[in-house]
């Protein structure tokens, strides 16, 4: 039996069968597919859209691995730092240097997660904001503060004569 193909690699039966939408079939590579979709941070619209399903018939087949969408993210990098050592003690050179450009993404990503769990330091309060008017009328209050006190002054030094 010959099977068909379509535009994107999908195989598909003709239509020569009943009516309506076949029933969808789960396979692993669909649920590994589904996995690497949700690390990669990808909705559920567009994970079915990817798929050619429903979002129902995406919360229904793959229930568990959208579940899993917060670990989905640390379970994929480690398993690129997994296969990356693997092939590194093989002797692969370009896999060893790519553990190294891995391990330092991974150091830099801890020092942010550490340097954002430490409190943020005191803000000082914002210097209140003034308008024009309030400004040059507290400018004018002391301005005659400080005529009246030289004025007081100079009274001060003419009594002393």
């Amino acid at each position: 039996m010959t099977q068909n193909f379509d535009l994107f690699g999908n195989p598909f039966e003709p239509l020569d069968r009943k009516r309506g939408r076949p029933a969808h079939e789960v396979t692993d590579k669909n649920r590994n597919r589904v996995k690497m979709l949700v690390a990669l941070g990808w909705a559920n619209p567009r994970i079915a859209n990817a798929l050619a399903v429903s979002l129902p018939t995406l919360r229904k087949n793959y229930f568990h691995e959208l579940k899993g969408r917060d670990a989905s993210r640390d379970q994929l990098e480690a398993r690129r730092l997994e296969l990356a050592w693997e092939l590194a003690e093989k002797g692969n050179v370009g896999a060893f240097k790519e553990f190294g450009r891995l391990l330092e993404r991974n150091d830099r990503m801890e020092i942010e997660r550490e340097l954002s769990s430490s409190p943020p330091p005191e803000k000082q309060p914002a210097a209140e904001r003034l308008g024009k008017k309030l400004m040059n009328e507290r400018r004018a209050l002391d301005a005659d503060a400080e005529l009246t006190a030289e004025l007081e002054r100079e009274a001060s030094q003419h009594a002393r004569h």
